[in-house]
């Protein structure tokens, strides 16, 4: 962990109107770069047709005149006490970091690949015309609480994480998936209790969730495309680590340091999260050869002793005790973290459908 992990993100300005964007932590949003000479020379001549087909999905852009700010958005925003506004800029920008690296990444790749695969080229360039859409309008949304980000800046300024290209294909398939889920399961909550829809953006994120879905699609596709990504042992030690990776990323992050989120739009985080982790979980089990067995109550019980945890280390660095007796007492509920990964990693995994069938 992070000495970071306890603190709220800070509202302070570059300049005018401009926030400083959020430290790097593990538990935040990352910038991506991969082999792409190795993208290059994939060969998804066995699922061409198929590819054509997401492609022509994609020119369809279902989403063209989705995003336009309407009236709902000149509300006065009066009503949120300052606790409220701090929770939102950090959601906005969380939620916009993480569009914005999907922009980046698919953009370069569509770049790259233009030569060599003109047709995965074309999916990656309008799989970064919806995260830049997606990305502008959160940003937008930022500048109602009088903060946004300088993106041209983000560029420069924010380090790149390396993954080989299977990697990516794990990390963004989970990523977009759960997204969805995330998405979708807010707007229906939403939808059903309306007197908690205290800013307009939530409005837009069933047919939000539509570009995430397909962008999960894709890389569902790109990774049956490539069974040697699939069938084999390593492969099932990969998909269980990422599937545990973004599970417990998520959970800390919503259920230990982020829950007042939640429950200002009136829903219980843990809830929440349990229920995006099954639905995710179930989605992977459509590619990966196996999952994590979330239905089993060890699982859950683990992932709560980390919140635990998590909690244990905000409080710590919340404390008025010198840096160097705050550093020793966060080495205990981190090795406990830690410990707790170790277990649910190793947890029996669930058989899933056989590597690159499609159900």
């Amino acid at each position: 962990m992070v000495d970071s992990l306890h603190k709220a993100d800070s509202l302070q300005e570059q300049r005018p109107g401009v926030k400083v964007p959020s430290k790097d932590t593990i538990l935040t949003p990352r910038f991506y770069t991969t082999n792409f000479e190795e993208m290059a020379e994939l060969d998804i001549s066995s699922r061409e047709a198929d590819f054509q087909a997401l492609l022509d999905e994609f020119r369809t852009d279902y989403n063209r005149h989705h995003f336009v700010r309407g009236d709902a958005f000149n509300q006065s925003l009066d009503h949120l006490d300052p606790e409220a506004r701090r929770l939102f800029v950090e959601f906005l920008e969380r939620s916009c970091t993480a569009e914005f690296s999907g922009f980046l990444l698919y953009k370069e790749l569509s770049r790259k690949l233009k030569d060599s695969s003109p047709v995965l080229a074309e999916c990656f360039n309008l799989m970064s015309r919806d995260e830049a859409r997606h990305a502008g309008f959160l940003n937008k949304a930022m500048s109602d609480f009088n903060l946004a980000l300088d993106l041209s800046f983000l560029t420069k300024s924010k380090s790149y994480t390396y993954f080989a290209p299977k990697f990516i294909f794990y990390a963004t398939y989970l990523s977009e998936k759960i997204g969805y889920w995330r998405y979708i399961k807010i707007y229906r909550h939403l939808e059903a209790h309306p007197e908690n829809r205290i800013y307009p953006i939530f409005q837009f994120f069933e047919n939000w969730c539509q570009d995430e879905s397909r962008h999960g699609d894709f890389f569902a596709l790109l990774m049956k495309s490539q069974p040697q990504f699939l069938n084999d042992w390593k492969a099932k030690l990969w998909c269980r680590f990422f599937l545990l990776s973004v599970f417990a990323t998520m959970y800390m992050n919503d259920v230990a340091l982020r829950p007042e989120f939640y429950q200002l739009l009136g829903m219980n985080p843990r809830d929440y999260d349990l229920d995006v982790i099954e639905k995710t979980n179930r989605d992977a089990a459509k590619v990966f050869p196996v999952v994590l067995d979330t239905a089993n109550p060890e699982f859950t019980a683990r992932l709560d002793n980390c919140v635990d945890k998590a909690r244990r280390l905000s409080a710590i660095g919340k404390s008025n005790a010198p840096a160097l007796i705050q550093s020793l007492q966060k080495v205990p509920p981190i090795l406990g973290i830690g410990w707790q990964l170790i277990r649910l990693y190793f947890m029996k995994p669930v058989p899933a459908a056989a590597p690159g069938t499609v159900r």
